[in-house]
């Protein structure tokens, strides 16, 4: 069973782990020294990282259970070459990769977080009728908040999700997988006649997006989907190299930057279909983009139904964009002009925690929101985006001493989703927690702790919970 087993979407979990544990007995368990399963086109690279630096971990991956190229085996073990000490899923309306991920860091010593990403309105209807949660004049129905596509439906994650509690989330998100399929099955009719108004080919909706999805193993199908699909035709029509640019500029309208053109125009690139996707997603979604209605629901019954299980809800931050720090996103405004407002409807709300991608703010930005994190009272969790080929695994923000509370709270996250797999009362946002008494920066210390030993030193989560009742990580 070869390595490239590993990044298999159609084997088995089992086979995948099965590879992915052969790999990692062949290189050693060491990230430093293991040599690439992918060759010298490593999408990751060869990061060598070594033991001893500080650390870094990423809790927002995608896999193949929503739209990413990687299995959850081969998403953990990119964070593993990349020198992650922590790696998490939260797939689009999917808990499906939770085990697999779970079962590949532990395979490869490193603590593992799973959750979910979902889209939710803002308010339901009754809330939206008394003026929101906090009954101010805050018209949040109304606005863009952290969705580019929509005004009123916000991102959020739902993470840490015990063990246990997977089938009910699996129960909790059909309906939306569901919908969101009728949903792109509308957009797909539409992004068709587009193309063959180009003159081009349509693609099939059951081969080229659900064939592509993991839908019929409880994978969601995305907008991504379909674009990659779209962008497919549009490279199999227009053909590589000058011929693609030039045809997408004179027949599509699409305005392409000298940096984006140059990319797309290499007939070698590797990632091409990856890049057009993202210009498409960016500059063209909203000619055939259709509004999610029945698909979402709202924010307060996702929080509660979360918290129902014993997961962590939290807010996704993206904060506007004037001159990106990344360079790779276009000026726009999201939520800094009425944050304060926000993050107190969304306490309201009982979110748990905010969650945010530090390569994507200023650092302004960023002392402002952990500000009122501190405010308000809400878990920090950082995670950076991970659904496309060349995209790094690694946040060097997190190496740098101003963030290292993140790293205790992703620390925290894996004693919280492996404690309260085997008891829910041990879960950290518990009502009957044994620390439930302590502040929230108490409790983080103190789970930290639990999750490194968990996590890191490989400590059977039992054995870890009695020491945690014994009151053994506690400072």
């Amino acid at each position: 069973m070869g390595a490239e087993r590993i990044n298999d979407a159609s084997a088995r979990p089992a086979e995948r782990l099965a590879a992915l544990a052969a790999f990692a007995e062949a290189a050693g368990n060491d990230p430093a020294g293991a040599a690439s399963p992918w060759g010298a086109a490593s999408p990751w690279g060869d990061a060598q990282p070594g033991r001893g630096l500080p650390e870094e971990s990423n809790n927002h991956i995608h896999t193949c259970y929503s739209f990413s190229p990687y299995t959850p085996a081969a998403a953990a073990l990119g964070a593993w070459r990349a020198g992650l000490s922590v790696a998490g899923s939260v797939d689009h309306d999917s808990l499906e990769g939770a085990a697999e991920m779970r079962e590949a860091c532990s395979i490869l010593g490193m603590g593992s977080v799973t959750g979910f990403e979902i889209r939710v309105f803002m308010h339901g209807a009754d809330e939206r009728g008394r003026g929101g949660a906090t009954n101010s004049d805050g018209a949040f129905a109304g606005r863009k908040i952290n969705n580019p596509d929509s005004a009123g439906i916000i991102y959020i994650t739902v993470q840490g999700v015990p063990a246990q509690a997977r089938p009910l989330v699996r129960e909790f998100l059909a309906p939306i997988r569901e919908r969101r399929r009728a949903r792109t099955a509308a957009m797909a009719f539409r992004a068709n006649e587009i193309l063959v108004g180009a003159g081009l080919s349509p693609f099939d909706f059951e081969r080229d997006v659900v064939g592509r999805s993991k839908y019929a193993e409880g994978g969601t199908i995305t907008e991504r989907h379909l674009l990659a699909a779209m962008a497919e035709s549009l490279i199999s029509g227009f053909g590589r190299g000058e011929a693609l640019t030039a045809s997408l500029e004179a027949k599509l309208g699409l305005p392409l930057k000298p940096k984006i053109r140059a990319i797309l125009s290499d007939p070698a690139n590797p990632y091409l279909m990856y890049d057009l996707l993202g210009i498409l997603k960016a500059e063209f979604l909203p000619s055939f983009f259709i509004q999610p209605t029945d698909e979402c629901v709202d924010a307060r019954t996702t929080v509660e139904f979360a918290k129902s299980i014993g997961a962590i809800p939290a807010y996704a931050y993206l904060g506007d964009v004037g001159e990106s720090p990344t360079g790779d996103k276009k000026a726009e405004k999201f939520e800094d002009d009425f944050l304060p407002e926000l993050l107190a409807e969304l306490k309201a709300l009982g979110f748990l925690a905010i969650t945010y991608m530090p390569p994507r703010n200023t650092a302004e930005q960023l002392t402002r929101l952990r500000g009122l994190c501190a405010d308000y009272g809400f878990m920090e969790i950082s995670g950076v985006d991970i659904n496309q080929p060349r995209q790094s695994f690694n946040c060097p923000e997190l190496r740098r001493p101003e963030f290292a509370h993140l790293n205790a709270s992703t620390w925290a996250m894996v004693a919280h989703e492996a404690l309260a797999s085997l008891d829910p009362s041990l879960g950290l946002f518990a009502a009957v927690n044994p620390y439930a008494g302590s502040s929230l920066a108490e409790r983080i210390a103190i789970y930290a702790a639990a999750g490194m030993e968990i996590g890191r030193s490989g400590k059977d989560t039992a054995e870890v919970a009695q020491s945690l009742l014994k009151g053994r990580y506690k400072r």
